[in-house]
């Protein structure tokens, strides 16, 4: 099975002209019962035809406000446009009115959501959500509108369309509602598409496969997209000019080469150094830009990002910088960006974290902590139920996984959605009854213990979730979330000394002993996630099953995070099984890497080896979809995209799991099930190719 090779050139200029779209002096707020949320002020930038402009910056800094704007779709009454202009082909869209400016949305400017499922009608088929529009706007008749959506998602990619139309949203994955979301925004040929998050929900290869898709038809088309993204390495790999927004402010302004290789605001500097990088050696600690963005209930006067900036000076705390030209074509709004440009962040003193390599873990290599062998995890589809129009069967979730880790070690697991990741934890946990195998944790057989056995193992195996908010109960202060454990388990002896621990949990996890009194919807994301490593560390636990714990954060909290993490291993001797899929993040946090596709283990070796050598074709195909934040790297790059999605685990195919997507799969592999074999001194890999 051939795979496109890609090769990303220099990015082609925008076509010459006047502006598609100038957004000019925009201000947005929202009318609350506790006050006015300023949520976009002043925010200036232009697009031209066929360029890939970015928006980038942390949750609540007003991106996804400022692009709802321009569609005119704020939330009524509560969202108020009330100053500046929204410019679209000379034409003032505020100024329009209801029906006009529902002729532009759908026809002239399109936009992509977030999350698909929620944009998408349920009730209704995807043939008939894609044939809307041209009904509407191109007045094209059934026959014509259902020869289009064919057309449409032949264009995305979509295999078998003509069947696809009469399917439903639940019926396809979730990369499948993506690309069925982007032919509907390419349904009537718009001159503008607002990506919003396109990608976020999607796996680093469908990722790569969408974004890719996206950048042709913008260059093919001349189609203007702006891009709404915190990821960092997507601006690099496909953006042409970069708009850095922070509390509700536009910051910093440029081409991604040059924002990229000199940033000229220090909030851009620092996000750039939180992300954890597979191109550079891996230091001691991420970089972090610490505190938390301002409340825009009661913004601080002065720059908004004084308060978290090493480089501030006592003006920074009482002027308002504005964006200001620095260079030519480079704009930020800070009053040592002159500086800046001379010296660089670094001439500023805003590196912090040691650069220099990490110190080798004590690591108990004696006898395993946990150790996994055969493990099976099966679920019996109900009887009746029927997905894709197949007969009820068996999800394959876990299929013969065994593996060891080690006291004080950190076991990264990574895959793409659906390859039986986070059923691993869970049955690692006894919250999911495995269907054979052994699991042994401490020397004992803990696979179908029950009652006091089962209760005494939970004690010290415990769990940190992926969404901090759905696992926190939002009627128990935080303090009561954590005392909780405590008291069932009789870890202290009354309530009085389970406070006295709350704050000292609290503290270990770098939160304020006040905030035991606060509920979790009085909390940040990042402060959420801390907590719930607070009331997982109150357990006293052996081992944790970390299930993608940073990945709802923004890039700068994720760095905290993982930071804590290393910390209280170190401190308390802690094991961690960090499942996640940024291969990124898994690389700075992990001692060994076990990569899962379809319910089975494809390779397994220590990080350095991985990372450096990688064995499978799979592997090697999520190394490639990562994008490095770094345009003038990304430029010079060659990888492969990985085609095709994860088959269903009701009916895996026959073989070799992946050969239906692998680049080298030849006759044999679709036969043999290559078993996973040492190939070189503690680097495993299941491929009969290696």
């Amino acid at each position: 099975m051939d795979q496109p090779t890609v090769t990303r050139g220099a990015a082609s200029r925008p076509a010459a002209g006047s502006w598609l779209l100038e957004v000019e002096d925009l201000h947005v707020h929202f009318v609350t019962t506790r006050g006015v949320v300023r949520a976009v002020e002043g925010v200036s930038y232009k697009v031209k035809p066929g360029e890939v402009v970015a928006l980038v910056g942390e949750s609540g800094c007003g991106k996804s406000v400022s692009s709802l704007a321009i569609m005119r779709l704020l939330a009524q009454p509560a969202g108020r446009i009330v100053a500046g202009r929204i410019l679209f082909e000379g034409r003032n869209l505020l100024d329009l009115t209801e029906d006009e400016m529902r002729e532009i949305r759908g026809r002239d400017i399109a936009m992509i959501f977030q999350e698909p499922m929620t944009s998408l009608n349920p009730v209704l088929t995807v043939g008939f959500q894609i044939m809307e529009p041209l009904l509407i706007h191109l007045n094209m008749t059934p026959q014509q509108a259902a020869a289009r959506a064919v057309e449409l998602l032949k264009m995305v990619g979509m295999p078998d369309p003509e069947r696809r139309l009469e399917q439903y949203p639940h019926q396809f994955s979730g990369g499948m509602r993506q690309r069925v979301m982007i032919a509907i925004a390419l349904a009537c040929d718009p001159k503008l598409i607002i990506a919003d998050e396109p990608t976020t929900a999607l796996d680093v290869t469908i990722q790569a496969q969408i974004l890719k898709l996206m950048k042709e038809l913008s260059r093919r088309l001349g189609i203007a997209m702006v891009m709404i993204t915190h990821n960092l390495g997507i601006v690099a790999r496909y953006a042409d000019r970069v708009n850095v927004m922070y509390a509700a402010r536009l910051v910093e302004q440029g081409a991604a080469e040059a924002l990229f290789a000199r940033p000229l605001h220090p909030y851009t500097a620092g996000l750039l150094r939180s992300v954890p990088r597979l191109d550079k050696p891996r230091g001691a600690q991420l970089e972090t830009i610490e505190g938390l963005p301002p409340n825009l209930l009661e913004p601080p006067p002065g720059c908004r990002f004084a308060p978290r900036c090493r480089a501030r000076k006592d003006a920074c705390e009482r002027e308002v910088p504005p964006l200001a030209q620095v260079e030519p074509h480079r704009y930020s709004a800070c009053i040592r960006a002159s500086e800046m440009a001379r010296v660089g962040a670094t001439g500023l003193g805003l590196q912090s974290a040691s650069l220099s390599p990490p110190e080798r873990k004590r690591i108990d290599t004696a006898q395993p902590l946990l150790r996994v062998h055969d493990l099976h995890t099966y679920f019996e589809v109900r009887r009746g139920f029927k997905l894709f129009g197949s007969a009820p069967g068996i999800v394959r979730a876990v299929d013969g996984l065994s593996f060891d880790v080690y006291r004080g070690e950190t076991v990264g697991l990574v895959g793409e959605s659906g390859c039986g990741k986070t059923t691993v934890g869970r049955s690692l946990l006894r919250l999911e009854q495995p269907t054979s195998g052994r699991i042994v944790f401490d020397g004992a057989d803990v696979t179908h213990v029950e009652g006091q056995q089962l209760k005494d193992y939970r004690r010290r195996i415990q769990v940190i979730f992926q969404d901090p908010y759905s696992s926190l109960n939002p009627r128990m202060t935080v303090g009561e979330i954590i005392a909780e454990p405590m008291l069932v388990y009789k870890l202290v002896p009354d309530r009085k000394a389970a406070r006295a621990k709350v704050s000292e949990y609290l503290t270990q996890a770098g939160l304020f002993e006040y905030m035991a009194e606060r509920y979790p919807h009085e909390l940040s994301g990042g402060q959420r996630q801390r907590v719930g490593i607070a009331r997982a560390l109150a357990m006293q636990p052996s081992f944790i099953v970390c299930d993608e714990p940073v990945s709802a954060l923004d890039v700068s909290i994720q760095a905290q995070i993982i930071n804590l993490l290393e910390e209280l291993q170190e401190k308390f001797r802690l094991t961690f099984l960090f499942i996640a899929h940024d291969l990124a993040v898994v690389r700075h946090i992990s001692d060994r890497v076990m990569v899962m596709y379809l319910g089975k283990v494809m390779e397994v070796a220590d990080r350095d080896t991985l990372y450096s050598d990688p064995l499978h074709p799979y592997t090697r195909a999520l190394l490639d979809a990562v994008p490095i934040p770094d345009p003038e790297l990304e430029a010079k790059r060659v990888y492969q995209v990985l085609g095709g999605e994860v088959p269903s685990p009701l009916n895996p195919p026959r073989g070799c799991v992946f050969h239906t997507r692998c680049p080298i799969a030849s006759e044999e592999c679709k036969m043999a099930v290559p078993e996973l074999r040492e190939v070189r001194p503690r680097h495993f890999a299941a491929c009969i190719k290696v």
